[in-house]
Formats: C-alpha cells, sequence, structure tokens
C-alpha cells in the first residue's frame, strides 16, 4: 500500500470521527432541548424548532436513524483502523487498534460533542435537524424495519406509547421553575405568579374577616343612630341587618345614599332597605381560585361565608382575594398590619385578633397556618387551655408570651424569635399571674 492510500485511509478516519460526532452530539442535542422552548419557537414559526418538533414527534425513529448511523460509522471506522494498522506495523494487532479506536472515539466522538450538545443544544439540535430530515427520508425503510423489531420487543413488557410525552407540570414544579428563572422574571412579578399557584391551596377561610370584627348597620336601631353610622362609614359597601348578622337583609353601597341625600327630599329606613344589594354567600372550606372565578361570574365584590349550618362566619371581599395574589395595597406590607408592633428589643406585640396569613408575609415569622386563623386561636389550640397573663412557651421558632387577656381570650401577646431556632420545638409552658 503506497503513501498515497494511507493519507485516503486517514482522511477517511477522521472522516468517519467526525460524522460520529456529528450523531452523538446531534441525539444528546435533540433529546435535551426545553420542551416549552421548543414549542414556543415552533409558534413563532422558528424553521429549525418546526424541524427539530416534528422529528421529536416520533422519537423511536429519531433515536433509531441516529442510532444506526453512529453505529456504522464507528464500525466502518474500526475497519479502516484495522487496515491501517496492517499498513503501519505489518501485522494485525488488534488489541493495540482497539485502544488507539476506542480511546479517540470516546474524546473525539462522544465525551466533546456530547459535552457541547448539552451545553448548548439550540445550537446542534436546529442545524443538524435539517440533515436529519434527509437522512430518515434517506433511510427510512431501514429504519421502519428496526422500529418495527424494537416496538415489537417493547410491546412485550407493555410500552405502548411511542410519541415524547409532555406530561403537565406540577404546581410544585411550577414554582421551581418560576423561582430558577432568576432575573429573567423581576422578584415582584415572581411573587405575584407564586401567589396565583397558591390560590388553589387556601380557602376564603384563611383570609376572611372574622365576624367579631365585621362592621354593619343595625337595621333596628333608631334613625338618628343610622344617620351617624353612615355619615361616619369608611367603606364604600356596608352590610345592613336587622338585629344581628343572623338577619342579614343586604348590602348597601353608600353611593345610593348619596344619590338620596342630594335629591333634598327626607328618607327612612324602609327607602334605605329599597336600595339594598341581595347579599352573597360563599362557603366557608371554597378554595381562592374557586373563589374569585366565583365573583367575576357573579359580578359580586364582597361574599358572607357560612358553615356548613348555614351560620355566618365572616366576610371576604374581591380585594382580599386580589392582595393574595399581587400583595398589600401598599408599599411596605408591615405598614399595613397594624395588629403587629415592634418592640426596641426586637420581640413583636401582637394583637390577638392579627390574622396568622398577612403577619407571616408581612414579616416572615413562619407561623402554622394549617389550623387557626388567629394568634389567639393558635394559642388556645397550643395550649388546649385558656392562659392566663404571663404564660411563656414556645412554638417552632417562637417564644410566645401571654400580655393582656380578656375574658375567654387572648387579648395581646408578645412573640419573639429564639435564637435557637434550630432546636426542636418545646413542650415547655411557664405559668405565672401577674400580682
Amino acid at each position: 500500500m503506497d503513501d498515497l492510500s494511507l493519507v485516503t485511509l486517514i482522511l477517511v478516519l477522521l472522516g468517519l470521527i467526525i460524522a460520529s460526532a456529528y450523531f452523538s452530539s446531534s441525539e444528546t442535542a435533540m433529546m435535551a432541548l426545553n420542551r416549552y422552548r421548543l414549542k414556543h419557537l415552533a409558534e413563532r414559526h422558528h424553521k429549525g424548532a418546526v424541524r427539530a418538533q416534528r422529528l421529536l414527534e416520533r422519537p423511536d425513529r429519531l433515536i433509531g436513524l441516529i442510532l444506526l448511523g453512529n453505529n456504522f460509522v464507528n464500525i466502518l471506522a474500526a475497519q479502516v483502523a484495522t487496515v491501517m494498522t496492517l499498513h503501519v506495523l505489518g501485522e494485525s494487532r488488534p488489541i493495540v487498534t482497539t485502544l488507539a479506536l476506542t480511546a479517540v472515539i470516546l474524546v473525539f466522538a462522544e465525551v466533546v460533542p456530547k459535552t457541547l450538545a448539552a451545553l448548548h443544544p439550540e445550537s446542534i439540535a436546529f442545524p443538524s435537524s435539517w440533515l436529519l430530515r434527509v437522512l430518515l427520508w434517506v433511510f427510512y425503510p431501514l429504519v421502519w424495519v428496526l422500529n418495527k423489531i424494537s416496538n415489537g420487543i417493547l410491546d412485550v413488557f407493555r410500552v405502548t406509547s411511542l410519541s415524547r410525552a409532555d406530561d403537565p407540570l406540577s404546581r410544585e414544579e411550577l414554582r421551581t421553575v418560576v423561582k430558577e428563572a432568576g432575573a429573567m422574571i423581576p422578584g415582584k412579578h415572581r411573587q405575584m405568579l407564586f401567589g396565583i399557584l397558591d390560590l388553589e391551596t387556601a380557602t376564603v377561610e384563611d383570609i376572611m374577616v372574622p365576624r367579631p370584627e365585621i362592621h354593619g348597620i343595625d337595621l333596628d336601631d333608631e334613625w338618628s343612630e343610622i344617620l351617624d353610622q353612615l355619615a361616619a362609614c369608611r367603606h364604600t359597601r356596608v352590610p345592613c341587618y336587622a338585629g344581628s348578622l343572623d338577619n342579614i337583609v343586604g348590602m348597601l353601597h353608600l353611593r345610593r345614599v348619596t344619590r338620596l341625600l342630594r335629591s333634598g327630599d327626607d328618607f327612612n329606613v324602609d327607602d334605605l332597605r329599597a336600595i339594598l344589594h341581595d347579599p352573597y354567600f360563599v362557603p366557608l372550606k371554597t378554595d381562592l381560585y374557586v373563589q374569585l372565578i366565583n365573583f367575576q361570574s357573579q359580578r359580586q365584590r364582597i361574599a358572607f361565608v357560612v358553615d356548613e349550618y348555614g351560620d355566618i362566619e365572616g366576610l371576604v371581599t374581591l380585594e382580599d382575594l386580589l392582595e393574595e395574589v399581587i400583595g398589600e395595597f401598599t408599599t411596605d406590607p408591615q405598614t399595613y398590619v397594624r395588629d403587629v408592633y415592634p418592640q426596641e428589643d426586637g420581640s413583636f406585640l401582637v394583637d390577638g385578633s392579627a390574622n396568622i396569613r398577612e403577619i407571616n408575609r408581612a414579616y416572615s415569622f413562619g407561623l402554622p397556618t394549617d389550623g387557626p386563623k388567629t394568634i389567639n386561636g393558635l394559642i388556645l389550640e397550643t395550649l388546649e387551655d385558656i392562659p392566663v397573663t404571663g404564660t411563656t412557651f414556645r412554638l417552632g421558632t417562637m417564644t410566645i408570651e401571654i400580655v393582656q387577656t380578656q375574658e375567654r381570650s387572648v387579648k395581646t401577646a408578645r412573640l419573639t424569635l429564639r435564637e435557637d431556632f434550630n432546636a426542636e420545638p418545646s413542650a415547655e409552658v411557664d405559668e405565672r399571674e401577674d400580682t
């Protein structure tokens, strides 16, 4: 064999190694494509994305083509390397040929191209998709036979789905995607997306205004008292009831009262009843996403929350729901939570009626939200008793001290973040009566 033939063999071997690298990188790049970004680019008519998406519709054909080409060039490269060994060394040395060719193919046709493809899948997959489509058309009969054999084997193991599965992301997976987006999504927008994802994990009971805090107008009061309440009212919409909240008559929009006052005619309680809207009731356990849709479909902004017996437990507004998504309607959430008073020693004086979800969002206390909705309820459930003033206990990362009680509830409590917050929660309770 002359030198020209040796050079030709070397060039052929180099070409086969490059072809092997192409098939290896194409396989990794096609499988590493982000299917959501691929779908987005395909919808925007990106030619490379459209070709890649069509190839991935039948991954069995794509993999069969790539493996067919890769194995063919690798076997052919081994034959060429053997011929070169015979020419250079004058005798067959399969061990030398195998070791040398394995090292070359492993580095230059496998590790390096696959690493590059994994790091930059789109840069390799989109240009490669053009040649892969041509090869698939040329070798389709052979690929079809290989697929029939391989799919028959898969059928034995009850694997029948050959298309690439588009598994939907779970809520937690979506949270991870949003979190990993980093600087691509501004922090405020991420919080809004988290709020939307969490709507189905909370109910109206978690955000409602408790019954004792509902301010309304008793239509059985003296007319002069009703007028004073209307003049001092700070809300646009006010519940109106007869005797107690259990006898809700309707919702009053103060704009209608203003029109009556501007008319110059005297009006009485019957006129007031005539302009009331019918009350809107929702179950206690309705999740926030469903309630948001219900507010939209019913064209309502305020709903009374009722339990399984039909008793009114609280009130929820459209604004309360929106705040779960976009946050409080203020630049600093801590200024909105008026029931929490930071102290100079680092502790917090908290009103017993403070909503746990609100103060967790504002101060990151990490208090449990799967039980009672207020600080008073949390304390009573934890202690399983009505505590006396001065009672101190530890809950999670917090030390809670009862500062003031009123009748059968906790009026004020002091919350202090424990320095040993990594320690296990303690059940120790210290009760003492103030003298």
